[in-house]
């Protein structure tokens, strides 16, 4: 199979006809052999209808449905486990994503190598100050922390080679950092392509402002974890090390000082200081030794509720 379309989805009955009438018209046109993987993330309308028909009418289309909403993450997660194609596509329901790209998408994957080409809508229609604004700061941020020269992380149209999404696990709100998982994962070449960003035809976008804040939390423990989740001990460890060889060596000194009577004991800040610094030397060591016994992650991370699921092979 040539290519697996997923597509992540909440409460967008309205856009899904006209997304998957376009879908199947580009891949006729490129003669592709597809399928298209709609995940319904717990949607209170009309949605998983929709898809029940579009999968009656047309077997290269299959879904999953949530019995609750679990976030973009989940749902491109499971569609990775089931996608069959060679290249994987991602994009979002609402019609912002044009499926006119996936021609050159999969030419960059196929032809040119990329393990993981990500879109860059260079020109928005959203909000400047709600969206494009933190857009910005953001993307920079994770530029420079991740050294990938990316322009946009967090574009929902993207194209990957099988090996990737089979490599990876996405879960919590990491979706925005899949290229930065993709290259701790092994996976370095990867690519941009401008892309179309439409105007939201129906509905209102499900994200509100908290992504942002959410966005620079899950950019520090993506870098963590990918440095330090399979050894953590190399992290809290040297930290501890130095902590404690510090307050040791300030601790030793401070003894000295009191048996010659330079000081009083009690009276030096340096005597509680020194404490202090052996302690939570101690402390992180010790976190270090736990870290290492559970660095693997809680085993249900990544399991989901489904209600349904029409995925005929």
């Amino acid at each position: 199979m040539d290519i697996s379309i997923v597509v992540p989805l909440f409460n967008e009955d309205e856009s899904l006809p006209h997304l998957a009438e376009w879908i199947t018209r580009v891949m006729k046109e490129n003669n592709f052999t597809y399928e298209v993987l709609m995940i319904d993330d717990g949607s209170k309308d009309g949605s998983w209808g929709v898809i029940e028909r579009l999968a009656a009418e047309n077997p290269c289309y299959k879904g999953v449905k949530f019995r609750r909403n679990y976030g973009k993450s989940a749902a491109l997660n499971v569609g990775f486990t089931h996608a069959q194609g060679d290249v994987v596509i991602t994009m979002d329901a609402d019609l912002q994503d044009s499926p006119d790209e996936v021609p050159e998408l999969y030419r960059m994957i196929k032809e040119d190598g990329y393990d993981l080409v990500s879109g860059w809508k260079k020109k928005r229609y959203d909000s400047k100050i709600a969206k494009n604004i933190p857009s910005k700061l953001f993307n920079a941020t994770t530029r420079r922390m991740s050294g990938i020269k990316l322009h946009d992380f967090n574009c929902g149209l993207k194209a990957y080679r099988r090996d990737v999404v089979k490599s990876i696990e996405v879960y919590g709100e990491m979706h925005r950092y899949i290229p930065v998982i993709a290259k701790w994962a092994g996976f370095g070449k990867i690519g941009e392509k401008v892309v179309q960003h439409r105007k939201r035809e129906f509905g209102t976008t499900k994200f509100g402002m908290n992504r942002f804040i959410n966005g620079y939390l899950d950019l520090m423990s993506i870098m963590f974890i990918s440095k330090f989740g399979k050894q953590p001990m190399h992290f809290f460890g040297t930290v501890g090390s130095i902590s404690g060889l510090f307050g040791l060596i300030s601790l030793t000194v401070v003894i000295i000082l009191r048996l010659t009577h330079v000081i009083s004991l009690t009276r030096s800040v340096w005597f509680y200081l020194s404490m202090l610094f052996l302690i939570l030397g101690v402390m992180l060591f010790l976190a270090g030794f736990l870290g290492e016994l559970i660095c693997r992650n809680s085993s249900t991370r990544n399991q989901y509720l489904i209600e349904k699921e029409l995925l005929n092979k």
